[in-house]
């Protein structure tokens, strides 16, 4: 297969068929260490970007989203949607497509399915958060909400962060059942829970990632002990939370873009000048993450369009060195651009 853009009316695209391929060839847990990489170094260089809070349609039954963001030499998009209620109909919660272009020439470099990719960057953004935030010599974790997120968050957690044991619970006993079957030969110790009060008892981390689109109490205040990190992943949109307030005010918390995140996250529920740090900046050395073992942090995570970026970046460099995607016939690129028109006229003489 020809290298990708050697043709820029065709697209480079990564179909789910190849992006799984990818992912076997490579291995799950490999995928997210190195997107890791990339959203630290994309990170690290925060201030370089266009940032904007994402612009979402609301409706009764979820939401459909767009995030976009530049660095000035290429810019990123992804469509991704949010519905709860599709899991009842045996559809996924949410699914995502994205793209890459080159800012130089407007042109598409990249075009992919991002469901799978959205759960790799996800996983990976929580592992980036709890290396920077979480007590050094972490081993357990209580993973509350086992849907189709848990397993890549279990799984980067073990490989950036060293995780041994997990503790699961779901208020649908078969979504535990699903997880623990993933993650069997994944050399994990593994517990399921009764309750999240057993889940959390004794974790020093704890990841709550459910889907229901309301305000909910996933965690409360009694749960929550002294030096624990925890990543509030739900929660990402607006009415929808997952852990308690008072939880909230005995945290450090560290976000990604505070403009989305006090509109979506956790935070909604303070006043709009609660403080807050921003995850970059403890990248940077620029603001302080953990200062000592009792304090609880808090990493309140809605996604942002870097992270997508950054998972973009990385599969464009993936494919430039293997055969998992196939040229799209997108762009309409005439020999004289002035004559689109006479390019349909052209296809008209080659086919009668």
């Amino acid at each position: 297969m020809n290298a990708p853009n050697a043709n820029l009316s065709l697209v480079p695209f990564v179909s789910v068929e190849n992006m799984m391929r990818l992912i076997l060839e490579i291995g799950v847990e490999t995928c997210m260490v190195e997107i890791a990489g990339y959203i630290e170094e994309d990170f690290r260089r925060w201030s370089s970007f266009d940032k904007t809070p994402r612009v979402a349609s609301h409706s009764d039954e979820g939401v459909i989203e767009l995030m976009p963001t530049s660095d000035g030499i290429d810019y990123g998009f992804k469509y991704v949607n949010g519905h709860p209620k599709n899991m009842k109909d045996g559809l996924q919660t949410v699914t995502a497509f994205g793209l890459l272009a080159s800012v130089d020439t407007g042109y598409p470099v990249l075009l992919t399915e991002m469901t799978i990719l959205t759960a790799l960057r996800t996983a990976a953004t929580s592992a980036v958060a709890t290396k920077y935030l979480a007590r050094k010599g972490s081993k357990t974790l209580a993973m509350v909400g086992n849907g189709a997120q848990s397993e890549f968050q279990a799984l980067a957690l073990k490989s950036i962060c060293g995780i041994e044991n997990l503790r699961l619970f779901d208020v649908d006993p078969a979504a535990t059942k699903k997880c623990v079957a993933n993650l069997k030969e994944a050399g994990l110790n593994i517990t399921i829970c009764a309750t999240p009060e057993e889940a959390v008892l004794g974790a020093d981390i704890v990841t709550t990632c459910t889907a229901d689109k309301q305000c909910a109490t996933i965690l409360t205040d009694n749960m929550v002990g002294a030096g624990v990190h925890i990543n509030a992943i739900g929660g990402d949109c607006p009415g929808k939370t997952e852990l308690h307030k008072d939880i909230l005010l005995r945290s450090d918390i560290f976000v990604e873009y505070p403009p989305q995140t006090r509109i979506e996250g956790e935070i909604q529920q303070l006043e709009d000048d609660y403080p807050v740090k921003e995850l970059w900046q403890v990248m940077t050395g620029d603001s302080e993450g953990r200062t000592d073992e009792r304090q609880i942090t808090l990493f309140d995570g809605v996604g942002f369009a870097i992270e997508d970026f950054s998972a973009l970046r990385w599969l464009r460099d993936k494919i430039a060195k293997n055969d998992n995607w196939q040229h799209l016939d997108m762009i309409a690129d005439p020999d004289d651009p002035r004559d689109l028109f006479g390019m349909i006229e052209r296809e008209r003489a080659r086919s009668a």
